[in-house]
């Protein structure tokens, strides 16, 4: 969590632990931050330091504010170089292997990968932290939080609703317990069919998906609306292989960056989310 030690006559110091247990340190707040993730992006315009990113990766696109930023490719591997010229005082990437690189350079770096969804506005009040940016970012924190809150509080008559998470057109990966998606299906009072694979994203096919008998599918896709919407090409697709889902038109698309990004939007989704599931249920 994150802690405060007031330095007389500067700024107050911050020091929070990162997704990988390390420590993170600033005597001042950052201002030339370089996202290496499009989910850390969106994390740090919930803070309020949007206005802080020097440069993120190709991928970043939300807010909107976002797709004007300078870019520095993909991110997996950044050029020293580059990073360099842009002068930053914190990175924030999502793997250590994206840090490996820029070891030299010694500049400060946060690695963000929530695992749960209270990790999100956990990541947020920090990010507020380094940032100096700690009344925006703890009052969208406190925001979530409350959603979250409510999420839990929910109660669903049994039986339990099984949840198809399609990935890919047509389905090759599904996604298990791991994921966040997965997390907020469980509880809305739903089962996804595969939480129990090994792989975070487990290689599936149209006959594995076919054994689980879903109740409902949701596919992720780029460009499909925010919240669930049914989707005729994924309806015809599972209707000819005669999947309850898609016999009782429980077949829905959402766009993929809502579904799959680690961020707010994802737990501003999930009241839609929980309302399929439960028409399913009646």
């Amino acid at each position: 969590m994150v802690w405060l030690a007031m330095m007389p006559h500067t700024y107050a110091q911050a020091r929070v632990t990162d997704d990988r247990g390390a420590y993170v340190q600033l005597s001042a707040p950052a201002r030339r931050v370089i996202t290496l993730s499009p989910h850390a992006t969106e994390l740090v315009f919930a803070a309020g330091g949007g206005a802080h990113i020097a440069a993120t990766v190709n991928a970043s696109d939300f807010p909107h504010a976002a797709r004007a930023l300078p870019r520095i490719g993909e991110g997996l591997q950044p050029e020293p170089e580059v990073v360099l010229g842009l002068m930053p005082d914190l990175l924030i990437g999502w793997q250590a292997s994206q840090f490996s690189s820029l070891t030299a350079l010694r500049i400060p770096s946060f690695l963000s990968a929530p695992k749960t969804l209270s990790d999100i506005p956990d990541t947020i009040e920090k990010f507020g932290m380094l940032l100096g940016t700690q009344d925006i970012a703890q009052s969208r924190a406190s925001a979530l939080r409350v959603q979250i809150d409510q999420l839990n509080q929910m109660s669903f008559s049994s039986p339990p609703v099984s949840v198809f998470l399609q990935v890919g057109e047509p389905p090759d990966y599904s996604l298990n317990r791991s994921h966040l998606l997965s997390q907020v299906v469980k509880a809305c009072g739903g089962v996804n069919v595969f939480e129990a694979a090994a792989a975070i994203a487990p290689k599936i096919s149209a006959e594995s998906v076919l054994a689980q008998r879903p109740a409902v599918v949701l596919l992720g896709r780029v460009g499909a609306p925010a919240t669930p919407t049914k989707d005729a090409a994924t309806q015809q697709y599972w209707s000819r292989l005669n999947l309850p889902a898609a016999r009782a038109e429980r077949v829905y698309a959402m766009d993929s960056d809502v579904l799959y990004r680690p961020g707010p939007r994802l737990i501003e989704a999930a009241e839609a989310i929980c309302s399929i599931i439960e028409q399913a249920r009646k």
